[in-house]
């Protein structure tokens, strides 16, 4: 019935499209399940385009275009002169993520325009309706009166049909993309970096963003005259230009999700079906991983990243660490200040950065090799200070001795508002860096974790081995901020916004919430909500953050060493963005289970329901929860664990504490 009901409401539409084609010189594609219609349209004076959904207007007619070599307009005067249709039909695997399948089916419309002026250059815009959202780029074809130029301004548009609140954060404003998401009226914006998260009516949401950002600037958003209209700002350089480009040249894909409840939101493959397949043949040494780190000690003043009597990165230090993740089942030691270039200031002075030549305390030959025979990966650590050309001069040389050594997991860090003292992390000059620090990692089998990076738009499909990423407000902050720490609503945020432009590696994991350096920051949350961050923020490298010795003997430590980091298959149980969330996570190498719940400063209790486990199936549930007295303020670390026989019938009570949350471990029997 709802086959045949799909496939008259697409016929209805492509009715009312042939109509309205005929009569006002429009082109459209319809998504395969018929639910969502894109409209093109080209008059004398503009080219624009519009989406709606089940008959609604989502995005009313929209501009197009751009402002090129400072003040030439290649957004009019244009005419069609050709025009494709195609429809797309593919599965492929991750080698790791959320799941292991994606489907990557969609409807393409390609428009080839000229302008009917003299100059006759030519524009290409792809349109691609999916059944979760559309998106749309531009191609610059090869051709005569079009070679180099620049792009002055990309004049996009997202023209909202209704002015529903957004979640976002500020662009320009900070650094890094490390400031706390905020819900506002869309008209009511600054200028706001994506992505950025739509509350809709019913339940219903939409997501801004983009996909595939390479060789471009990164797109922010601000509202036309206080309205709806969303236009496109691109991060510039320092000379203002926006991007440098010679044709043949593309865009990023501009993407808009479409969901209808938060579990449609989060699943949305939409990115990274947008962008290229995999270019690493061989994947099966893109392992995920835990890890730990000397590094909390760090903020805690217990250590330094520089030489002297309290240097962290020391070789009997190290070995300590390692063999504490070694006895826990912790794959990883990540260690920070092993290198030449942390004494004095490093921000001001990142050309001094070695990436090759460690400090005379720190002997990475013999700490690779005992990692190596402790079961332990060691984790390099590529602190450059924002200085990228240092950095890239010593790629090569850094990556072929690591990858001597065996060291396969690298991550690096730009701590300076720009780089080379110049060019902001978002920027076109940014972008390149990071694409090269990327691939050059892929040609030696090393996986990166970026910190400081530019905001994820989907390259892990590309490259696999851009595993992680920051680019969020994360962990430690509560080692130092003057505002006190991260908000208990912050962590009900980031799985909506920041985290659906990918893995993020937020750093949580930490025990002992006392801070002497700093008494009035702190950890804003429980024990048990440490736990079930676990599962709630997801990355496939996950970091324990705090140090070994208050990790041991504490029965809580249990969860994290039995948590996986790659997985089969999420479901969202349950949640309101800044509220609270539920998540299930099916690990990809067993039948197990794991649930995460978290909630901001309220108390909260709810039902979860185990419906999603296999029927006929009995499994060992292992639960770490909040009990009654618990509270994040004065009370954090009072944590109740059971276990219990559980089937697919099975539901359960949770209450969660103020900044509390539940972690839940479902072993197969």
């Amino acid at each position: 019935m709802r086959n045949k009901y799909l496939m008259f409401l697409g016929l209805f539409l492509l009715i009312i499209q042939w109509n309205i084609q005929a009569t006002n010189k429009s082109y459209f594609v319809i998504s395969p399940n018929g639910k969502t219609v894109v409209n093109f349209i080209v008059t004398d004076e503009s080219i624009q385009y519009s989406v709606q959904k089940n008959g609604k207007k989502i995005i009313n007619y929209s501009r197009l275009g751009f402002l090129i070599n400072a003040d030439e307009s290649l957004c009019s005067g244009f005419e069609v002169i050709k025009t494709s249709k195609s429809s797309f039909d593919e599965t492929w695997n991750q080698p790791w993520g959320e799941e292991i399948n994606v489907r990557n089916h969609y409807n393409e419309l390609r428009i080839s325009l000229q302008e009917k002026s003299d100059k006759e250059r030519q524009l290409n815009i792809v349109f691609r309706a999916f059944d979760d959202g559309i998106s749309f780029r531009y191609e610059f074809p090869e051709q005569k009166n079009l070679s180099d130029f620049i792009i002055s301004d990309e004049l996009t548009e997202f023209a909202l049909a209704s002015n529903d609140s957004a979640w976002t954060i500020p662009a320009y404003k900070g650094v890094y993309y490390e400031n706390l998401w905020k819900k506002a009226p869309i008209s009511n914006l600054d200028t706001v970096t994506t992505p950025v998260t739509i509350e809709m009516e019913k339940g219903k949401f939409l997501l801004l963003h983009e996909a595939n950002l390479t060789d471009y600037a990164k797109m922010n958003l601000f509202p036309v005259k206080s309205s709806s209209r969303l236009k496109v700002d691109l991060t510039p350089w320092s000379t203002g230009v926006k991007v440098y480009a010679k044709t043949p040249f593309v865009s990023p894909w501009r993407m808009i999700v479409l969901a209808d409840n938060l579990n449609q939101l989060y699943n949305s493959r939409l990115m990274l079906n947008l962008n290229d397949p995999c270019m690493i043949k061989d994947t099966s040494w893109l392992l995920p991983s835990k890890y730990i780190g000397i590094w909390w000690g760090m903020h805690m003043e217990k250590y330094s990243w520089s030489q002297g009597a309290k240097h962290g990165a020391t070789t009997e230090n190290t070995k300590k660490y390692i063999d504490f993740a070694s006895n826990h089942h912790i794959g990883g030691v990540l260690v920070e200040g092993w290198n030449y270039g942390w004494d004095g200031d490093w921000v001001k002075f990142g050309n001094q950065f070695s990436f090759t030549k460690p400090y005379p305390d720190f002997d990475i030959v013999e700490l690779t090799s005992y990692a190596k025979s402790k079961g332990v990966e060691l984790i390099g650590h590529n602190e450059t200070g924002g200085a990228t050309i240092n950095y890239e001069n010593q790629l090569d040389s850094a990556f072929s001795l690591y990858r001597k050594l065996g060291i396969k997991y690298v991550k690096t860090g730009y701590v300076n508002p720009l780089l080379d003292k110049k060019e902001r992390h978002d920027s076109q000059y940014g972008v390149r860096h990071y694409r090269k620090v990327i691939e050059t990692a892929a040609r030696n089998g090393i996986i990166i974790d970026n910190h400081e990076p530019v905001m994820p738009t989907g390259l892990q499909r590309t490259y696999p081995n851009l595993m992680s990423q920051e680019g969020v407000r994360g962990q430690e902050y509560d080692a130092w901020s003057q505002d006190g720490g991260n908000p208990p609503d912050h962590t009900c945020i980031v799985p909506f916004t920041r985290g659906l432009a990918g893995p993020t590696d937020f750093t949580f994991g930490t025990f002992n919430f006392t801070n002497t350096v700093y008494p009035k920051t702190r950890v804003q949350t429980t024990l048990a909500k440490q736990l079930a961050l676990y599962v709630v923020i997801y990355s496939p490298l996950q970091m324990a953050s705090d140090l070994p010795e208050n990790y041991e003997n504490n029965p809580a430590f249990q969860f994290i060493e039995d948590v996986p980091v790659d997985w089969a298959e999420t479901i969202i149980l349950g949640g309101k963005i800044g509220d609270y969330v539920v998540t299930a996570r099916k690990d990809k190498n067993s039948n197990n289970w794991f649930v995460g719940a978290i909630t901001d400063e309220n108390s909260r209790e709810l039902n979860v329901k185990f419906d999603f486990l296999t029927k006929g199936k009995k499994y060992k549930m292992k639960i770490y929860k909040d009990t009654i007295a618990t509270n994040w303020k004065n009370n954090p670390y009072s944590i109740e664990i059971s276990d219990k026989i559980v089937d697919s019938k099975t539901s359960i009570d949770l209450y969660l504490a103020p900044g509390g949350g539940t972690a839940i471990s479902l072993f197969e029997l």
